[in-house]
């Protein structure tokens, strides 16, 4: 299928790009229209082509985050990493609508064949076949079209704003800025029994204002005109539906409000009050989230949780919903807003003259795709091969999850000395960019192709488990990212799988692999008796919106501290009793001891400040006093000498280079899955210990 794209220079690409997989509970839709939004997908076009420099003033966040990797990875990785998002090409497009052509087994609310509407810049892209969950589509009713069906999202966004501004019939609203957003806006007060005055420097914006039933309009002299225009008394509302950081269009927008007034802001506004006139008047400000309640919630768009109308009368859905009964019964006429129609085949002209343009309408009915079924979406087979059809030594690998790690810190030491078989992952645009940045033979978002007899799972945690359980059966050689699984039993499903399969294991424990590891572990070998081990981890808080921070995804002690724990397993044997106490949602203090009577303590702590070194290791032992810090810097402290290596890998490369070697070479395996497998059980025994707060036996 046909997907445009964007690159972060700003150039503009429609590619051939495998069609998008079933999500669980989701729906895939062919496209028959899209709508450009021409302010919000040209400020997405204009940041792409912005400088380095540009970029880094304008997101000093990401740039603290580069230092951050610089400091636990060396700027080599850090480097390879900005390297990586920059080529990346990302989707643009966020509204659209089209026909289900498939529906997965846990989705009851849309069969093969419904007009559907669907939003969100994560799945409603300009492409002709998308994925999209349960809650961010719906159907569309007979006498909307699909052109007018494609806007739904946009005039979501423009209902959650009036909803916000909470205007009673009668009221009088000032809406500055007639963009699409800001003239739907207009369009539906008007609708809810608003008095409309509508504001913009575009005379031609206007005249459609007007057409959408803005009772007065202006392009100048603003204050003057709503003075004379409520007698003195000031608006009630402003809805500010512009974007940038413009101090002068909010001091005016206060200035028209009448005492105790509302300000909503709708548009992409760094609204920057004045204080005094503000207090003054003891205005009211609220923000309008995108589409409604359930927007940026995980668990709601992606999870399908809904919010009973009970508690939440207006969801995103079921403004989605709302706004296509508007235009079934005509109160909401699109067809003002409408400046262009364009066929997809010249979408990518279109974004070179954007200026001036309001709604402009892409059209799929002359794109030739194919359109899938539910059967073009078969599992991974699960049947073991003969012997003789999968020999220990393999030179072809697949890749299931090519994330920016995977990117990052796994293929650039598999390149060139593997035959890459197929890359496969979530997005089509972003399995082609990988096929071809590292030379892949292919490119799927199906698990079905992966066909070679060797594959690199490196996809969100909560489908390790299931993907390493069909490769394992299906006889494969497999890496998997850490965690292993998420839960015991899952581990107990693998540990049988691995009792019957002609494949092997292997689990990303990279930290093993570190040269500082491989040198700490020589000294402590070195030294008789038992050794006391600490390790520090400064993981920093996440964002709530995290991945990481997902339930589904098992949380961060599972899925990093994990690392620590087989650590301190190589380093010390087999672990036999833990005691553990959490001090914070993703913080853990667990005390480890071991078959020779050697403890470790682990403190992984998400409070700290990113400036502090995040791991910090230390060991004492007989004589010995060894020091690694973040895997960068060892200090060994002996017979009253301290001696200083530095070194610069976290072990990635050591461990894609021990591991192919296994592969190619016959060599031993690196990392025996038991001993994987033994560290997973310590750390389900740590989570059980903070749950159960009492010593558990391994």
């Amino acid at each position: 299928m046909k997907q445009l794209a964007q690159y972060q220079d700003g150039r503009l690409e429609l590619q051939e790009v495998p069609e998008p997989s079933l999500m669980p509970g989701g729906i895939l839709v062919r496209t028959t229209c899209s709508v450009i939004s021409p302010g919000t997908e040209r400020m997405k076009v204009e940041q792409a082509k912005m400088s380095l420099l540009e970029k880094a003033r304008a997101r000093p966040d990401q740039v603290r985050k580069v230092l951050d990797t610089a400091r636990t990875l060396g700027w080599k990785a850090a480097a390879e990493k900005v390297r990586n998002r920059l080529e990346s090409p990302t989707p643009l497009g966020y509204s659209a609508a089209g026909v289900v052509v498939a529906v997965d087994a846990l989705n009851s609310r849309f069969r093969v064949g419904d007009r559907v509407t669907c939003g969100g810049a994560e799945c409603a892209h300009h492409a002709e076949v998308i994925a999209v969950p349960d809650l961010l589509a719906a159907k569309v009713p007979d006498g909307v079209e699909d052109w007018q069906a494609a806007y739904t999202t946009l005039a979501a966004i423009a209902m959650q704003g009036v909803r916000q501004a909470q205007t009673q019939i009668g009221e009088r609203v000032l809406v500055i800025g007639q963009g699409l957003v800001g003239l739907l806006t207009t369009k539906l007060l008007q609708i809810a029994g608003a008095r409309v005055m509508a504001v913009d420097l575009n005379a031609e914006r206007l005249e459609i204002a007007k057409q959408m039933g803005a009772e007065r309009v202006a392009s100048s002299d603003v204050e003057n005109v709503v003075r004379e225009w409520t007698g003195g008394m000031g608006v009630d509302a402003v809805l500010l539906c512009v974007g940038g950081k413009s101090a002068e269009v909010t001091a005016q927008a206060v200035a028209c409000l009448r005492d105790r007034g509302t300000l909503i802001i709708v548009g992409m506004h760094d609204a920057s009050l004045e204080w005094k006139t503000a207090f003054q008047k003891d205005i009211t400000v609220r923000y309008s989230r995108s589409y409604g309640p359930g927007r940026y919630d995980t668990s709601y768009e992606w999870g399908g949780v809904d919010y009973p109308a009970g508690y939440v009368r207006w969801t995103e859905n079921r403004n989605f919903e709302a706004c296509l009964e508007l235009m079934r019964n005509g109160r909401l006429d699109l067809r003002p807003l409408t400046t262009r129609r364009v066929a997809f085949g010249d979408v990518v002209e279109v974004y070179g003259r954007l200026e001036g343009e309001v709604g402009i309408v892409v059209d799929y009915s002359s794109a030739q795709c194919s359109v899938p079924s539910a059967q073009s979406f078969p599992q991974l087979s699960t049947e073991h091969p003969a012997l003789s059809t999968l020999a220990r030594l393999c030179s072809t690998l697949d890749v299931i999850g090519a994330g920016n790690f995977v990117r990052t810190m796994l293929l650039p030491h598999v390149k060139g000395k593997m035959t890459l078989g197929t890359v496969v992952n979530g997005t089509g645009l972003s399995a082609r960019h990988v096929k071809e940045k590292f030379g892949f033979a292919t490119a799927a978002t199906d698990f079905a192709e992966a066909t070679s007899e060797a594959v690199i799972i490196g996809t969100r945690h909560d489908l390790h488990a299931s993907l390493v359980l069909k490769a394992l059966k299906a006889g494969k050689h497999v890496f998997v990212e850490k965690p292993l699984c998420l839960t015991e039993d899952e581990l107990a499903d693998i540990d049988a799988a691995m009792a019957e399969t002609r494949g092997s294991l292997m689990v990303g424990f990279n930290r093993r692999f570190a040269p500082a590891a491989v040198e700490l572990k020589k000294w402590l070998d070195a030294a008789p008796g038992t050794k006391m081990m600490s390790y520090h981890v400064c993981a920093g808080a996440l964002a709530p919106d995290h991945w990481y921070a997902d339930p589904a995804q098992g949380g961060r002690i599972v899925g990093e501290a994990c690392h620590m724990l087989d650590f301190a397993c190589f380093m010390l044997g087999r672990p036999v009793r833990v005691s553990a106490q959490k001090t914070g949602a993703d913080s853990v203090s667990a005390q480890v001891e071991f078959v020779d009577g050697s403890t470790f303590q682990l403190f992984y702590s998400a409070e700290g400040d990113s400036a502090f070194p995040k791991e910090s290791i230390r060991v004492f032992a007989n004589g010995l006093v060894v020091e690694c810090e973040n895997f960068m810097k060892l200090t060994v402290w002996k017979n009253r000498k301290a001696k200083v290596s530095k070194h610069a890998s976290k072990g990635h490369a050591e461990e894609m280079a021990a591991w192919l070697g296994f592969l190619k070479e016959g060599k031993p395996h690196p990392l025996p899955d038991a001993q994987a497998r033994q560290s997973m059980r310590l750390t389900f025994a740590v989570v059980e210990a903070t749950r159960s707060s009492q010593s558990v036996e391994l």
